[in-house]
């Protein structure tokens, strides 16, 4: 081939090479034309770059899948593109998009668990929000392993998810979601509580128990260790509880709750219900928060055995029965 002809073709490669460059260039530094928001882009387990890379361009995220694809062949070959749904803020580069991408920081749904519910409600609270997660929840509960080294009676999670305000990605395991729950439960109870409950002669199981039923007697944070020193005084001196919500969790667990407490669900056979079995029920009746743990663990330093519900939702607490009859014909009884 004539000298000429060769350099005829040497120039038109070079020529086409930085032709093809800008142009790669251009697609990958340069934003499309799209209208400015945050859009949520999600990656299906097992897509392949280049499927996620049409997927962008169908989404009308980048202008040219092939761009992308290049960018990622020439600068991050071999790195791994996490299933999820990503948040984008448009307009984006096409390496910008593939830059977050590869960071794998996937979109978070928030969940908030209030205290005192239990395991079934916490799982309608799943379900009626519709939140992203896989599986069931309640037989994820159904697992005790997660907290079986601090409670060997465990059958399954209940009173151990702890109520807190959770982030997890579309798709996260219930199971994952319910260990969870327990991990920030064994960190709020923590090396303190597990020496204190030692201290008080309980193990974690009865303490948690105690809390649950302080947790569903007052939602006034000042009176839950004025709670628990009605409880401890009365299993130390061998008292019933007489605790209103161990009876409806009793008749929700049979079944046979309607709505509102009448008085011969008091006298109602089941171990739950501590107006018939006398100490602390078998286990939590819900998952108490961090101030009725709290309270469980240290009491009031007080000598009431009673309280009973004012009209303004506080409670009016009494040393002796005497006393405690007068206040509930006045805050109970008064028309």
């Amino acid at each position: 081939m004539p000298r000429t002809a060769v350099n005829v073709l040497l120039l038109v490669a070079i020529v086409l090479i930085m032709a093809l460059t800008t142009a790669f260039f251009r697609e990958y530094e340069v934003p499309p034309v799209t209208p400015a928001g945050k859009v949520v882009f999600e990656i299906g387990p097992g897509r392949t770059v280049r499927a996620i890379a049409r997927d962008l361009q169908e989404r009308g995220i980048i202008r040219r899948s092939w761009a992308f694809l290049t960018g990622y062949k020439l600068f991050h070959e071999g790195q791994k593109i996490r299933a999820g749904e990503y948040e984008l803020d448009l307009p984006l580069k096409a390496k910008d998009v593939l830059l977050t991408l590869l960071k794998g920081k996937v979109l978070l749904h928030p969940l908030t668990v209030p205290e005192g519910l239990t395991a079934r409600e916490v799982a309608d609270l799943i379900r009626d929000a519709a939140y992203p997660v896989r599986g069931s929840f309640l037989e994820a509960c159904g697992n005790a392993g997660p907290i079986a080294s601090w409670d060997g009676q465990a059958a399954d999670l209940e009173g151990y998810l702890f109520p807190d305000t959770y982030q997890f990605a579309k798709g996260a395991p219930a199971r994952t979601v319910a260990e969870a729950m327990v991990a920030e439960f064994r960190k709020v109870f923590g090396e303190d509580g597990l020496r204190r409950a030692a201290e008080l002669g309980m193990t974690v199981r009865s303490v948690v128990t105690l809390a649950s039923l302080i947790e569903k007697e007052t939602s006034v944070p000042e009176e839950r260790p004025l709670v628990s020193a009605v409880f401890h005084n009365r299993l130390r001196i061998g008292m019933k509880l007489d605790c209103d919500p161990t009876v409806i969790y009793a008749l929700k667990r049979d079944g046979l709750y309607r709505g509102r407490l009448l008085s011969r669900d008091l006298k109602h056979p089941s171990p739950y219900n501590t107006y018939v079995s006398p100490g602390v029920p078998p286990g939590p009746i819900c998952s108490p928060g961090r101030d009725s743990l709290r309270a469980a663990l240290y009491p009031a330093p007080e000598k009431f055995l009673y309280f009973v519900a004012n009209k303004d939702g506080t409670h009016h607490f009494s040393r002796g029965y005497a006393e405690h009859l007068l206040a509930v014909k006045k805050f109970q009884l008064k028309k």
